[in-house]
């Protein structure tokens, strides 16, 4: 059988497949994208998008709790229409997917449908076809964990791949797992009226792990919903519906959400082929700053890796293993700072270091309760604590935790003031108008501030760096 020569071969048409097109398009026609199951990437067809649609809709309707608050009467007659607002997501849905898809189909013969499997770390087979790469860029995703025993229970059984196809929603839900998107789902069912129960092995909801911010957002969410960890989920069928046991519990709803994670789509890619050492889980050892698997000339990225599973990081991945698949010699790129958001209410973020990474004995910790924020109060979104890591010395910004309003927000300067090794002291001298959220930000700086062995005014002197850079 000959093989057909090419100089790059992406298994995968996801976020990072499509991220290291880009990239090896720019420098060769010579390549191939090789995509097994629906084309759309997981973020546009089943995960980010849709999710979000859902959320801003549970979130419109969620609102009207808060109308007498503001003066506004009547809101106790507002109805919602279900089966509209599936149909509006997934309208939203094959429009995000649409935008997508157009970028693979301009591609024609570059881009073949179809389940490849590895034959070394130059050669790949896609049915009777064998293909021969200089390098090769594997991105083959991931998919939802669901296990064995839970497969018995049908279609009373979702993840979000399946979840989306959904005409209507039924009275009771559960939602196991209570990760971002556990916790992202369960609310936003609870918000368009249904009864949720969420189950969680560990007491950490959200990947959140100070205390103090873990406390808050628990609180919060069990006012809408019960929230049941620390114990093994056991699932059965039952004449109505699902019966749900975990310690205590034992509860019936008529369908589930499994949420409890997803897993590298690798087994039948014939990683054994490449001639390096696997760990228990499959993943062959690879190089985050250059994505590259040993020294072969094969290249990981995006969900498949197991690394972070975050679309940005997946986008980031695929430009590395993109520019590294067309050069000489692979180039070491810095990652950026890490930021994880949930789109919950109030918002979930950490930034750079989380509670769990830094000595607490060596760390500044200011914070803020957004119970009395001013701007928060006004709008009724008064819930939530932001916590800000910084280092002991020199009161440098190490790291965040929250859930507070507009987190995703806030989590952004915090990501940028962070990844430029900013001090509490240089946030301090930035402008903050009145009355908005970041306020919230600036009292947990002073707080910092006001800890810190390095003494500065929030107004910078005359020959200070930011006049300077302006002479």
């Amino acid at each position: 059988m000959t093989a057909r020569k090419q100089d790059v071969i992406i298994i995968g048409a996801g976020s990072a497949g499509l991220a290291a097109v880009r990239q090896v398009s720019k420098h060769t026609d010579k390549f191939l994208l090789i995509n097994d199951g629906p084309y759309g990437t997981t973020c546009a067809r089943v995960g980010c998008m849709p999710s979000k649609a859902l959320i801003e809709a549970a979130n419109a309707f969620h609102a009207r709790k808060k109308a007498e608050a503001f003066g506004i009467r009547g809101s106790e007659h507002l109805e919602i229409d279900i089966p509209a607002v599936m149909r509006r997501v997934r309208e939203l849905r094959d429009r995000f997917v649409a935008g997508v898809l157009k970028s693979t189909h301009e591609l024609g013969e570059r881009s073949l449908p179809g389940h490849a499997h590895l034959l070394g770390p130059n050669q790949v087979q896609v049915g009777d076809e064998i293909f021969h790469a200089q390098r090769i860029i594997l991105a083959t995703g991931s998919s939802p964990i669901v296990p064995g025993p839970w497969k018995t229970l049908g279609n009373r059984l979702l993840t979000t791949d399946t979840f989306f196809e959904l005409e209507t929603l039924p009275k009771r839900m559960a939602v196991i797992g209570l990760g971002a998107i556990g916790v992202e789902m369960a609310q936003a069912f609870a918000r368009l009226g249904i009864e949720v129960h969420a189950f969680g092995i560990s007491d950490q909801i959200a990947g959140v792990s100070d205390p103090v911010v873990a406390a808050t957002l628990r609180k919060s969410l069990e006012q809408e919903f019960s929230i049941h960890t620390g114990h093994e989920v056991e699932l059965s069928s039952t004449t109505e519906g699902v019966r749900i046991q975990a310690g205590s519990v034992d509860l019936e709803v008529d369908q589930v959400l499994a949420a409890i994670g997803r897993k590298p789509n690798l087994e039948t890619l014939g990683l054994d082929t490449l001639g390096v050492t696997l760990n228990a889980r499959g993943m062959p050892p690879f190089n985050r700053t250059t994505m590259q698997i040993e020294d072969l000339p094969v290249f990981i990225a995006g969900d498949m890796n197991a690394d972070v599973s975050l679309l940005h990081e997946a986008a980031d991945e695929g430009f590395i293993a993109g520019m590294n698949a067309v050069a000489d010699e692979p180039t070491c790129f810095q990652r950026r700072t890490p930021l994880a958001i949930v789109f919950s209410d109030p918002g979930i973020a950490a930034i750079g270091q989380r509670y769990d990474e830094i000595d607490t004995d060596d760390c500044l910790i200011g914070s803020v309760d957004f119970a009395s924020q001013g701007r928060a109060l006004t709008a009724q979104r008064n819930k939530g604590v932001l916590r800000i890591y910084a280092a002991s010395d020199d009161a440098r910004l190490l790291g965040a935790e929250m859930c507070a309003p507009a987190a995703e927000h806030l989590a952004h300067l915090l990501a940028l003031a962070i990844s430029r090794n900013l001090t509490a002291h240089d946030l301090l001298a930035m402008p903050f108008y009145h009355p908005v959220l970041e306020e919230g930000l600036r009292t947990a700086l002073r707080a910092i501030a006001k800890k810190s062995l390095v003494k500065r005014l929030d107004l910078s002197n005359c020959n200070s760096y930011q006049t300077e850079a302006f002479n």
